[in-house]
Formats: structure tokens, C-alpha cells, sequence
């Protein structure tokens, strides 16, 4: 087998587009720049199909170092026969190349060892083969040395037995099939644990078939156990288990066939059980993983593609109780004006003070828009904003304050603002999450943002891996301002890096902005190739070439010129002209491959859009404050921070965020609650059922 063979086996994708995918990755092509610019290598992949390509592609060469591995390992051994080495190097599951290593793979000297050492082995193979006689009159031969009695030949000669029977790979696999098919998960609570785990009561005594539990579910128990408050066994019918093992090995009703049934129990018991027990457990925690990383990129995406409020003044505020209010200024492009701090709220209670403060910032600044964080005393700060007779119209904004504390603590808040504490930082989070998520969120580990489901128990590799690709491929999506990103966010850019990007922030401070997209050509280590795949994510405002701030790659510039000069136009006449543009055909630029041609035209009638939505202002419900003011029936506002397996959370304006199950997200049945609610979505709910005690509300969707 080859990559392209099994890649196209686990995908379904074309030989093509296969072989010409690997080869752009090869040569350091991006997902991005791939999926955009190399549509007609690929015949149309999407980032989704390339990233498959490329795990698909990884896994292979994963599995066919371990076959060397293992060749190398049997062989050392000398115990390579032609069939093994060939079933090896003709076996790309990875379960079952482990299967076919399993007879010689190192380990500690085990019963069967001891019983072969001893010289059973003989006896064993007598046994196994059931072709009559008494297996007494058998060991009697072997009694000598330290074998002092038949019971001891036969015991020795019945672990060898058990260990041939752990090792068949047929067996093996049969057992295999009905741990993965009919495994029952159980918990029992660990002894002395009943107050610790109380948040856990309901999985106390818990049993389910294991391929019914929930990925969510999974995770949680899987949590409990790490934790010491549960513990969990996942194991089909052991009798079930045991008749299999027997109709395969056992095969006749003698005193051998009796000690072969002997053996396979002891096997599955002492040997196969544990084994297949841990594997299968080891399987619906990776699929669990999956599925959990799954949910988590999708509302990262969601999250990072949020609505931004674009350049405008920003007054943010990081609310607070006793330590008072954070209050920054932003400008357009979210620099630092200034920072007070105000104590609206008790136990200072200086309310016309604060307000008068905040008048007084709104006019010398100018601003335009108001960011208040939605933590602690986030909707007693919000409405003495409201009550405050500005100058001028101000929309007042509510934001997600996840993850800003994080940022403001980090290497990257201390140099970005090294002459201001974590407090003003955290408001200046605030404020630029208002004008830009994207911008903002790529400063902070996307773990600490609030929209994962059990991330920190999932593969920590596997998230990492599939939230940088969210996090890039967001990014290049969006497009980046070449003059007013931050190096973080530069970082993200196809063929870029930090190093490189902090490389361009360097060099459009000396020279006073970059002015063209050839002009990136000068700066420090960014060559050819990484100008080949960054360029057509980078745009600069006001460019000599309107094209610089498009996402038509300059290696396309030519083609649109052409485009220009048989319609005797410039080509900024062109752009935006949709009239003209519908006019243009394909079959006049017959140089030119069909993707390219319709990317360029969807570009040229809007170039440089942000496929963003504009930011829109929540108004929650005046009358409710704490989990105390909610009760059944009441219609409220709000919007969905988190999107789990099992539901959406919402914030209604109160410090507890409500859930909708899915079961009442829609009058349909919901398998995937993504399908029907996103990230930052306003919704219209209704309060099912509030737990004051345990912090718990129930929401309904409506009007959905």
C-alpha cells in the first residue's frame, strides 16, 4: 500500500487531488494558501478535505515506522519468518500489527516464561492439540526437576496455554469485536468519596452500554475517575466472552478439551479481559476526544468570527465591587488614550462621581461606543452607563470577559503595556474584543476562552493541533490589515510566523507603514516563498494598487489587468462594477482555470469584504439581576456563549449562565445542538426551571 492508496481509502478523495495536495505540502504550502489559491491542483478541496489529506498522510507514515520497528524488533529476536514479515508489512491498522507483535514483544518474564523454562512447553502443545488420552498419564513424563508432580506439570503447561490463546489474533480479534460492541460501562463510587464527588451523586452506581454513552458523558466520568471519586469498568458478558474463546479453541469433551476450557478462562481473566478492557477504554476515550475537539472548533471558529465593532473610540469598562471599575479610552486602532479608575458600586457607592467621570472621558475622547465586561457587578455597571445623559448617542456593549484576565497576566499583555498593572490591561482586552475578537482572541490560549467541553480532559496534543488549525484558518479567512496588526495576529498568516511578523511590524514602524504588498519583499527573512502564500492575505488600505487590498493574489494581478484592457477599463474601474462584471465570460480567458476565474470575479465585486457580521448591542431584561429575580415562564433575551453535545448555556444577565437542553432547542429532534444555535447568537428563551441552590436554570428556545 501506498500513502495515495491508503489516504484515498480513508477519505474517498481523487487520486489527483491526492498526489497534488501532498506534493504542495511538501513544498511548505499552507492549508490556506491551498484551499484558496490552488483550487485548480486540488479540483476544489476545502481546508476540511486538505487537513485529511495531510492527517491521513501522517498516519500512514506513523504506521509504517512502527512496522519497521517491529520487523527490526522480531528480528533481532530471530524470529522472522518470511509469512510474519510479509503479514507485517501488508498490515496498516494499527490494532492489528500490535495483535500480530503481541507473541514477541518484550516483556517480564510471565507464568508461561517460568512453565516453558521448566521444560512444558511439549506438554502444552500435547494438551492443545486434544487428540486423546489422560493428561495425567502426559505430565507424568515431565515430572522431574523442579516439576515435582503431575498437578504442577499440568498447571505450568495450562499457562502456557492461556498465553497462546491471549496471542491468537483471531481469537483476539473475535473477543475484540464484542468488547467494542456489547461492553457495559459501570461506575462505583470510591469508598469515602460521597461528599467530595457530590457533583458527580448521579453516577454514583451508573451503568450503560458503553457504545450508548455520550462523548460529553464519557468525559465526565472519565473525570470523576482521574479524580479518585469513581471508579470505571468497561466489560461485555464475561460468559459470552468465555463460550467464544471455547467454541474457537476447545474441541472435544476429554480431560485435554478440559484443561483447553481451563486455560481460555484463565487467559481472558488474568490475560485478554485487562487488556481488551484497557483498549477499548483507550477507544471511546480518543472518540470521546474527537468528538469533544470537534464542538470545541466549531465554537472557536464561531467565537473568533464574532461580529466586530470594527474602528471606532472604545471606553471599555472591567467591572468590579470594592476594587472599583477599570476604565480605559481606546482610539481607532485601539491604542491606550488613558485610564481611571471609578467606585460607582458599593461599599464606596460614589455614583454621581463615577458618572460625571464617565461623561467627562465620553467628550474629551470622543468616543463612539461603550465595552463593559460581563463579570462581577457587569450589570449594575451596565446600567448606571444607561442612566448617564451623554453628549451623544452611545451604544453600550456587553462582552465576554473569558479569557481576559488570562491575557492581561501574559508575556504578551506585560510587553504590549510593560508601564500599566494586569487591571488596565483586562479593561484594554475588554475594549479591543469589541473592535475585533479575532484580532484580540489569537493573544490568549484558546483553553482559557470558555467555549470548550471537558477540554482539559481530551488529548492535549490533538487540541492543540485542531485549534491552531481553527485559529489559522480564521485568520487567513478574515484577512489582515498589513499596517495595524499585532505581530500575534501577523504570526497567523499563511507562511508566516512570529519571527517574521514581528520582522514586518519592525519595518512599517521604520519607514512609516508599508505601503504596497511588493514592498513586503524588503523586510528582514520574508522571502519568495513565504511572500507566496502570505500576500494574498494581507491587505493594505489605500494602496497605489486597489488590488493590495483584495484577496486576489498578485501572482493574478496580470489576469485582471487583461480582464481591464478588453473591456477598455483601469482596472479600479473594474473593481466593484458588478453590471460590467456579469458580463465578462470565461471562455474569453481560456489561459485562465475556472476556479481561478470565479474567485477573481466574486473578489473584484466586493474586494476585500471582512465575511464578518456587524456587532450588535444586547439588551438584557431590566428587571432581572440575580438568579433570585428569575421564575418559571418568564421570556427573557440572551446570548449563547457555549454550545455543548448536550445544549447551549446562555446569558440571560445574570452570573449564572441558563441551559438549553437540547431536547428544547427545537420542536424537532436535535443530534448535533451546532445545527441549530451558534456561538454569540441573540436568542429569545424561556425560564423552565430554577435551582437557587445549585446555581442551575433551565431555558427553553422560542421563536427559534
Amino acid at each position: 500500500m501506498t500513502t495515495i492508496s491508503f489516504v484515498q481509502s480513508a477519505t474517498s478523495i481523487l487520486e489527483k487531488s491526492i498526489v497534488n495536495t501532498l506534493s504542495l505540502l511538501s513544498e511548505g504550502a499552507t492549508i490556506p494558501f491551498i484551499a484558496r489559491y490552488r483550487k485548480e491542483m486540488t479540483l476544489g478541496l476545502d481546508e476540511v478535505q486538505i487537513a485529511d489529506i495531510r492527517d491521513f498522510a501522517k498516519k500512514f507514515e506513523d504506521i509504517c515506522s512502527r512496522q519497521k520497528t517491529i520487523l527490526a524488533s522480531i528480528e533481532e529476536q530471530g524470529k522472522l519468518t518470511p509469512e510474519l514479515k510479509e503479514k507485517i508489512n501488508t498490515c496498516f491498522d494499527s490494532v492489528v500489527l500490535e495483535d500480530l507483535y503481541l507473541p514477541f514483544k518484550q516483556k517480564r518474564q510471565t507464568k508461561g516464561d517460568k512453565a516453558k523454562k521448566l521444560g512444558l512447553e511439549p506438554l502444552a502443545k500435547m494438551i492443545m492439540s486434544q487428540r486423546g488420552g489422560d493428561p495425567f498419564v502426559m505430565a507424568d513424563k515431565f515430572v522431574k526437576g523442579e516439576v515435582i508432580d503431575e498437578d504442577m506439570a499440568l498447571s505450568g503447561a495450562k499457562d502456557i496455554i492461556a498465553e497462546w490463546i491471549n496471542e491468537n489474533t483471531v481469537a483476539r480479534a473475535r473477543v475484540r469485536t464484542l468488547f467494542q460492541r456489547k461492553s457495559i460501562l459501570t461506575t462505583k463510587l470510591v469508598k469515602g468519596k460521597e461528599v467530595e464527588g457530590v457533583k458527580y451523586r448521579d453516577y454514583f452506581d451508573f451503568s450503560e452500554p458503553l457504545y450508548k454513552c455520550a462523548s460529553h458523558r464519557f468525559l465526565a466520568l472519565f473525570r470523576a475517575e482521574r479524580e479518585g471519586i469513581l471508579s470505571l469498568k468497561t466489560q461485555p458478558s464475561k460468559e459470552e466472552a468465555l463460550e467464544s474463546l471455547e467454541r474457537f479453541f476447545v474441541k472435544g469433551n476429554d480431560g485435554c478439551a478440559n484443561l483447553v476450557s481451563e486455560a481460555c478462562a484463565e487467559s481472558y481473566k488474568r490475560l485478554m479481559c485487562p487488556s481488551l478492557e484497557t483498549e477499548t477504554m483507550n477507544e471511546a476515550k480518543e472518540k470521546a476526544d474527537k468528538d469533544s475537539i470537534k464542538v470545541f472548533s466549531t465554537n472557536l471558529r464561531q467565537l473568533l468570527l464574532a461580529p466586530p465593532l470594527g474602528a471606532k473610540r472604545i471606553l471599555a469598562i472591567d467591572p468590579g465591587f470594592a476594587s472599583g471599575c477599570k476604565v480605559v479610552c481606546l482610539d481607532e486602532s485601539g491604542e491606550l488614550l488613558t485610564n481611571v479608575n471609578i467606585y460607582p458600586h458599593p461599599p464606596q457607592k460614589e455614583v454621581e462621581k463615577a458618572s460625571s467621570k464617565l461623561f467627562q472621558l465620553v467628550q474629551a475622547y470622543k468616543i463612539d461606543a461603550i465595552a463593559i465586561g460581563d463579570g462581577t457587578a457587569g450589570r449594575e455597571t451596565e446600567a448606571l452607563v444607561k442612566k448617564v445623559r451623554f453628549d451623544r448617542d452611545l451604544d453600550v456593549y456587553v462582552v465576554n470577559e473569558d479569557g481576559a484576565s488570562i491575557y492581561s497576566a501574559s508575556s504578551i499583555a506585560r510587553k504590549e503595556f510593560p508601564n500599566f498593572d494586569i487591571t488596565v490591561r483586562g479593561s484594554v482586552s475588554i475594549g479591543r474584543r469589541l473592535m475585533d475578537p479575532l484580532a484580540e482572541l489569537v493573544k490568549i490560549d484558546p483553553k482559557s476562552v470558555g467555549v470548550g467541553q471537558y477540554q482539559h480532559e481530551v488529548n492535549q496534543g490533538m487540541l492543540k493541533n485542531a485549534l491552531d488549525d481553527v485559529i489559522v484558518s480564521c485568520v487567513n479567512t478574515v484577512g489582515v490589515d498589513l499596517n495595524t496588526a499585532s505581530p500575534y495576529l501577523l504570526s497567523y498568516v499563511s507562511g508566516l510566523g512570529l519571527s517574521i511578523a514581528e520582522n514586518i511590524v519592525f519595518y512599517r514602524t521604520e519607514n512609516g507603514g508599508i505601503k504596497s504588498r511588493d514592498e513586503l519583499k524588503k523586510v528582514k527573512r520574508l522571502g519568495d516563498k513565504a511572500f507566496e502564500q502570505a500576500a494574498g492575505f494581507l491587505r493594505v488600505r489605500d494602496a497605489v494598487n486597489p488590488l493590495d487590498n483584495s484577496a486576489i493574489h498578485p501572482e493574478n494581478y496580470k489576469a485582471v489587468e487583461k480582464m481591464a484592457k478588453q473591456l477598455k477599463l483601469k482596472v479600479p474601474e473594474l473593481i466593484g462594477n458588478e453590471t460590467v462584471l456579469k458580463e465578462i465570460k470565461k471562455t474569453d480567458f481560456p489561459d485562465m482555470d475556472g476556479y481561478t476565474f470565479e474567485d477573481i470575479i466574486k473578489e473584484l465585486k466586493k474586494p476585500g469584504r471582512d465575511p464578518r457580521k456587524k456587532a450588535k448591542v444586547i439588551e438584557f431584561d431590566s428587571r432581572i439581576r440575580t438568579i433570585d429575580d428569575l421564575h418559571v415562564g418568564m421570556i427573557l433575551p440572551g446570548i449563547v456563549t457555549n454550545v455543548t453535545a448536550f445544549g447551549a448555556f446562555v446569558n440571560i444577565g445574570i452570573k449564572e449562565n441558563g441551559l438549553i437542553h437540547k431536547s428544547n432547542l427545537a420542536d424537532v429532534y436535535v443530534e448535533d445542538p451546532s445545527q441549530f444555535i451558534s456561538l454569540q447568537e441573540h436568542v429569545d428563551v424561556q425560564v423552565l426551571e430554577v435551582d437557587a441552590p445549585r446555581k442551575r436554570v433551565g431555558l427553553k428556545r422560542v421563536n427559534a
